[in-house]
């Protein structure tokens, strides 16, 4: 058996260090925290649900081959579906994932740290559903637990993304999906720090998914079973590690060979402040809006100006829409928007269907809604300017905001319409307006793909924190199990 606790002269990398220290011996986390954590596990169940419905996402789930399945295994919710951690994992970040309305973190790298849902639901009903299992035998495995593993992984991908842009590298967010759940799935298995160490140099020496898919010309539909991949990836890496597979010491430092020097260009990542359960504190929610996060106050601007312009369309001579950096960088697109991966990236789509509709809904960006001629109209009348303040505030901890502005400028000169919104509405500044949305947020996709009573039940635990907290694992996941099976309708 090889391990990083093996005598050597070479010291493990400070990075991975400190990372299997902080899941090793976590600090106690703040009742805020738990609360927020219950509201991400919900609040991505429901995209996943809602996600069931979609054809593109259900033809990428199921058995890796047909009837591969487990007695035993672990359940993908609104399914019936059960299957080995590894693959239940990929369904159940594959669902969270698909539609771009699941939680968001917004920083020098972005992400969406309820991806990381998929490995710690999938190995804790796993687990849970097999108590004589060689990694935890006899535990019972209850929602606190799975909580509180959320706000680890949350803590991880979010506490790298402050200060470290893999974007800028050309990787791919889901990287730090992978990082984060290999060392949580590593932790649930009874994995001690060593053990976790050896799990993360592996999820580092793996590198990092390039972004090519998110951006033109070769938008698709991977962005959306990208993070699913990202956690099968770390459940397998963790459940090779407890079998004593060894990890590597320098994996982050090593000259030349290292990740720093040929992923990052020699720069090395960082923690610019102590892990704790920031993240999961200042997590984003989208409430309203299946718009990737940068547009969401752009959306909401719009929203709030529809009533003023949508029967005087053909009179708008411009519109502007006043943004941050990292907004122009991600969203900003002219031209032709091939498939609802395209558009639901693309600020300009985002706010002509909001102005159009007075809403913005998934099923905006399917391509008989995209065939709107005045969706394209409005488009070419926009123009995307950077506000240097923006841009600012995006990055400043004291302030994080999402700011988004739109002026609306008329052919006849009259009186330009401007609306800005500096913080979105899942925003923690603006928490407690955002809870009960949440809540209609989820019974409204989980009537997708559950029975009413069944959602009802769901919402009533998620209102009872002491009551859901002490929730087997398996018993909250047989609720959510259906006889149908998405993939026969």
């Amino acid at each position: 058996m090889h391990s990083l606790s093996t005598p050597s002269h070479d010291q493990l990398d400070p990075l991975l260090d400190e990372l299997s220290t902080y899941v090793s011996h976590p600090p106690e986390f703040s009742q805020e925290a738990y609360t927020t954590a219950t509201d991400c596990l919900m609040d991505g169940l429901g995209c996943g649900l809602l996600a069931l419905s979609f054809p593109a996402c259900v033809r990428m789930m199921g058995a890796v081959v047909p009837g591969a399945v487990l007695a035993n295994g672990a359940r993908v919710p609104g399914t019936p579906w059960q299957f080995d951690p590894v693959q239940s994992a990929f369904n159940i970040g594959c669902m969270i994932r698909w539609l771009d309305y699941n939680d968001t973190w917004l920083a020098a790298e972005w992400g969406h740290p309820s991806d990381n849902f998929g490995a710690i639901l999938a190995l804790a009903d796993y687990l849970d559903r097999n108590p004589n299992n060689p990694w935890t035998p006899g535990k019972l495995w209850r929602m606190q637990d799975v909580l509180q593993a959320a706000i680890i992984a949350y803590e991880i991908q979010g506490g790298i993304a402050l200060a470290n842009s893999f974007n800028r590298q050309g990787f791919d967010h889901v990287l730090l999906v992978r990082v984060a759940s290999t060392a949580v799935a590593c932790n649930m298995l009874g994995g001690n720090q060593s053990q976790i160490a050896d799990s993360l140099s592996h999820a580092w020496l793996d590198g990092g998914a390039l972004r090519t898919y998110r951006h033109a010309p070769n938008t698709g539909s991977r962005k959306s079973w990208a993070a699913g991949d990202a956690t099968r990836r770390a459940v397998q890496l963790a459940l090779w590690t407890m079998t004593g597979e060894m990890g590597y010491r320098s994996a982050m430092t090593a000259k030349r060979w290292g990740f720093h020097d040929v992923m990052m260009g020699g720069k090395e990542i960082k923690l610019i402040q102590p892990l704790g359960c920031y993240t999961m504190e200042n997590i984003l929610f989208k409430v309203s809006f299946p718009a990737e996060f940068h547009a969401q106050t752009a959306a909401e601007a719009a929203i709030a100006l529809c009533p003023s312009v949508r029967n005087k369309l053909d009179a708008i001579r411009q519109i502007r829409i006043h943004t941050h950096e990292s907004a122009i960088r991600i969203i900003d697109k002219k031209g032709p928007l091939n498939n609802p991966a395209d558009r639901d990236h693309c600020i300009q789509y985002i706010v002509a269907v909001s102005l159009l509709f007075g809403g913005l809904t998934a099923d905006h960006y399917e391509d008989q809604a995209a065939s709107d001629p005045r969706i394209d109209a409005l488009r070419d009348k926009m123009q995307v300017i950077e506000d240097t303040r923006y841009s600012e505030d995006y990055l400043a901890p004291d302030s994080r905001s999402i700011a988004n502005r739109l002026e609306i400028e008329f052919n006849d000169g009259s009186p330009t319409l401007s609306m800005e919104v500096m913080y979105p509405i899942g925003h923690r500044r603006r928490r407690a307006q955002a809870r009960r949305l949440l809540q209609e947020k989820f019974q409204a996709n989980a009537a997708q793909a559950i029975d009413d009573k069944v959602s009802a039940k769901l919402l009533q635990w998620w209102q009872d924190p002491v009551a859901f907290r002490e929730l087997r694992v398996s018993h909250w996941l047989d609720a959510l199990a259906t006889q149908t099976d998405p993939k026969k309708g």
